[in-house]
């Protein structure tokens, strides 16, 4: 088991130094590159993109985690494009963002690994669990680069990718420091907006993962989130808390003709900044104010 954390680590730091090694010539506060790292098992590689402030470090490192679109069309265009702008107010503030592309996404491809089946009985530990598969690859990737603070480590994501972070904080990986789930759920339900189609079957998963994540959570919601609203959004929170979760909830004004995309919208940095800043100071978690960089 040693042997095979110590062939992990090195193969880590393999990665990461190739990369290094041949840079791309760019400018600006921060660096941007583009890995392929090993998933949770050796049959898949996941791409991910990487934003950090230029320098050694050691930086904390948010993992963030991108949402499920319902066709597998939409699912082949994901990227780490919507997310950048969100990504640069973490580096702003001494965080390196990993943001992973799950199985059956984006660059990635390959199978849709997080099928959760029909809406009449679905399986959402299932589901979750080979998500947080994926997420939990990057994180340990993170943690093992030289120029991350393996004590500062912080889970996030939108949508389903804010139910991965949670799933994946239930595992208690090392150095975990908090979750940042924004518009957290599954199951939307086009055709009736703000009601999710498996409101209590994802309300019993919420309470199971209260029992489980040790992590302090910030769950962050928009009044007018047509995917998950208000009713299901504080249901969930009430189930994770009464299990024992330490848990905040946040419901911020309507954001928009639809705030259930408010965390990944460039305009909804004002909102959920400061509830993050405050949410990770009141913790104790370091979470400096932007600074200028050269």
């Amino acid at each position: 088991m040693q042997l095979h954390r110590l062939a992990v680590a090195f193969l880590i730091v393999l990665l990461w130094a190739v990369n290094t090694l041949l840079p791309e010539p760019q400018q600006g506060p921060f660096l941007k590159e583009e890995l392929r790292i090993p998933g949770a098992d050796a049959r898949h590689m996941l791409a991910i993109t990487v934003l950090r402030p230029r320098g050694s470090g050691p930086f904390g490192a948010v993992i963030l985690n991108h949402g499920t679109a319902a066709t597998e069309a939409a699912r082949s265009r994901e990227s780490a494009a919507l997310f950048m702008h969100t990504a640069a107010a973490f580096a702003q503030r001494d965080y390196a963002v990993f943001m992973p592309l799950r199985r059956g996404f984006g660059a990635t491809g390959g199978m849709f690994a997080e099928d959760t089946g029909p809406c009449a009985s679905p399986d959402f530990a299932r589901g979750e669990a080979a998500a947080a598969a994926d997420v939990l690859a990057a994180y340990q990737f993170a943690r093992g680069l030289p120029y991350v603070d393996g004590s500062r480590m912080i889970l996030a994501g939108q949508s389903a990718g804010g139910m991965a972070a949670l799933y994946a904080a239930a595992k208690r990986p090392e150095g975990l420091a908090a979750v940042l789930a924004f518009a957290a759920g599954r199951g939307a339900d086009p055709q009736h907006p703000g009601v999710p189609c498996a409101l209590e079957p994802l309300a019993a998963l919420f309470a199971e993962l209260g029992h489980e994540v040790r992590a302090p959570v910030l769950l962050h919601y928009a009044q007018n989130d047509l995917a998950f609203g208000p009713a299901a959004s504080l249901l969930w929170f009430k189930r994770f808390t009464a299990a024992g979760g330490r848990a905040e909830y946040v419901l911020q004004p309507p954001f928009g003709a639809d705030g259930h995309g408010l965390f990944s919208h460039e305009g909804g940095v004002e909102r959920w900044l400061p509830e993050v800043e405050r949410f990770l100071l009141r913790h104790g978690i370091p979470f400096d104010a932007p600074r200028q960089r050269i």
